[in-house]
């Protein structure tokens, strides 16, 4: 199977490392999105718009969002808000990973040992994608 006809999606909690590990991906070749589920009330958006083939899952506590995004104020209302939003990607994720304690080269690692087992080969690396929550002009 070819990654540039796989489509990964990237969903999870705020600050978990969506954006770095879509970049990561798409610098080596695979097709990969982020998805921001943790902002939409609509349980399965991350299916609605371009349904993924894979679908990836990153967690992570609390503690971690304040400590990688010390500029925004968490809450645990918010996380709690965050988690029934995801709840439904949990379910349905293929790959589920707790990044709190993982660099972002120890979670890329994980995907790619994953894809490579369901074997799903890279392309050419792709352009980066928007920023998340980003729009183009």
């Amino acid at each position: 199977m070819k990654a540039s006809g796989t489509l990964l999606k990237v969903v999870g909690f705020s600050a978990a490392g969506k954006s770095t590990l879509v970049a990561a991906l798409r610098k080596r070749g695979y097709n990969a999105r982020a998805a921001s589920q943790e902002h939409s009330q609509i349980p399965d958006m991350w299916r609605k718009l371009h349904p993924p083939d894979i679908l990836i899952f990153l967690s992570l506590e609390l503690e971690q969002q304040g400590i990688r995004r010390p500029d925004v104020s968490w809450s645990r209302g918010w996380y709690t808000t965050e988690q029934c939003r995801l709840q439904h990607a949990r379910i349905h994720a293929d790959l589920y990973i707790d990044t709190s304690n993982l660099s972002s080269d120890q979670v890329l690692w994980q995907v790619m040992e994953h894809l490579s087992q369901l074997g799903i080969e890279p392309g050419a690396p792709l352009p980066p994608n928007p920023p998340t929550g980003g729009f183009i002009a």
